[in-house]
């Protein structure tokens, strides 16, 4: 006969039916079961322990990324910088030096009569020296586009052979409102009382290209308003001396909305908001080494050795050639009128200037920094630092860089 088997306490067959192990057998498996069933939190399904050691394995993998990587992904130490909490300086030191990623749409809207002239012709050397695709428009003389106007121009830009730098004075554009990628913006901008009275005395008499010269580019201007005495303009208040004329360098970074050719916050804030946003670098004429360093510095595929070039002897003859001739600074209350008149472009001018000196002073350049004076102080320009066409008025000037450059 079969032996019958032993039941256990619980019901059921015997777990040990050969006795029970060293140390004694549980009192009762049946209760032991009873009681993990009352505990809920104890209770997964084989999905949940998968779901737990999948978790395991990415926190495993996480932490050897770390290891190997020297310290967590880029973009968390640039949100950790961003938010002004980040630790891992203090935790290992600097990191080690990296290039500069290199952008290869480079868009320079530049503002008239601005030093961009000079920018220009070094553009057209260092193209050469490094091979980009220095993109040129036949348009010279139109800053505000409609929107189809806008459409044609940003595809004309996109399709482009890359790397290349497109330049025209022109107002910001979204590339992004019609679908495109947005380029990488830079800029310079000066004193808006200088750069207007840059502007006044270059349509009247030009260069030293020859004031005859000149005078045949400006066909339509009577002889009354080209010989008009600066002090009368500003303080009889003729259109060309004041708003919206006046109104000038802002609208460069807002756009091509309408309101920014409004004098007013609107324009201000946006035009700032852009800056941040949009552009790599805004420098200021009144420090245009200083420009061309951080230039070589961020963009190197562009401007590596633009500093060499531009202090040559034989590029500063050439400078020579468009300094404005017959400037001369109107009296001290004209100046204040100005000065009031163009209070949003100084607003943004400040504004520029301090962003560009905080990022001089990461690069460790310095910054003659004084106290604001209570109406601008105008410095006597250099030969290369008055070097920009155009009013909206003006004609096209591409022609005489490309003849210089061919010398």
């Amino acid at each position: 006969m079969k032996k019958k088997q032993q039941q256990h306490p619980g019901g059921g067959a015997d777990p040990w039916p050969h006795g029970a192990p060293l140390g004694g057998a549980p009192a009762g498996l049946g209760g032991w079961k009873r009681r993990v069933s009352q505990l809920p939190f104890l209770r997964f399904s084989l999905r949940d322990y998968g779901f737990c050691m999948a978790t395991l394995l990415v926190f495993c993998l996480g932490s050897l990324f770390y290891q190997l990587s020297g310290g967590p992904p880029r973009f968390l130490l640039d949100l950790r910088q961003y938010l002004g909490n980040s630790t891992y300086l203090d935790d290992h030191g600097p990191p080690p030096s990296k290039v500069l990623p290199f952008p290869s749409q480079v868009v320079y809207n530049r503002v008239g009569k601005c030093g961009s002239r000079t920018v220009v012709l070094l553009l057209r050397i260092l193209s050469e020296k490094h091979g980009f695709n220095l993109v040129t428009s036949d348009i010279h003389n139109k800053t505000r586009l409609t929107k189809n106007e806008q459409m044609e121009l940003i595809k004309n830009i996109s399709t482009a052979e890359q790397p290349y730098l497109f330049t025209r004075h022109v107002h910001f554009l979204n590339f992004s409102r019609f679908g495109g990628d947005q380029p990488v913006y830079i800029n310079i901008i000066r004193d808006p009382v200088n750069r207007f009275l840059s502007n006044y005395f270059f349509r009247r008499f030009g260069d030293w290209r020859g004031e005859q010269n000149h005078m045949i580019r400006t066909p339509s201007m009577r002889q009354e308003e080209r010989y008009l005495d600066i002090n009368e303009c500003i303080l009889e208040n003729y259109p060309e001396c004041s708003n919206p004329r006046l109104f000038y360098i802002i609208p460069y970074f807002c756009g091509q909305h309408p309101r920014c050719r409004e004098p007013g916050e609107w324009a201000l804030e946006r035009a700032k908001l852009n800056v941040n946003e949009n552009f790599l670098l805004v420098g200021i004429l009144e420090e245009l080494e200083d420009v061309l360093l951080l230039l070589e510095r961020f963009l190197p595929h562009y401007f590596k050795g633009v500093l060499s070039i531009y202090k040559d002897p034989e590029h500063r003859k050439l400078g020579n050639m468009t300094v404005t001739v017959r400037k001369t600074v109107p009296s001290p209350e004209a100046v204040q009128i100005l000065y009031q008149r163009m209070r949003y472009e100084y607003e943004f001018y400040h504004y520029v200037k301090e962003q560009f000196h905080l990022l001089k002073r990461k690069f460790g350049l310095k910054s003659h920094v004084s106290k604001a004076p209570l109406r601008p102080q105008f410095f006597i320009p250099t030969p290369l630092e008055t070097e920009e066409p155009i009013d909206d008025e003006e004609q096209d000037d591409e022609k005489w860089l490309e003849d210089i450059y061919k010398r």
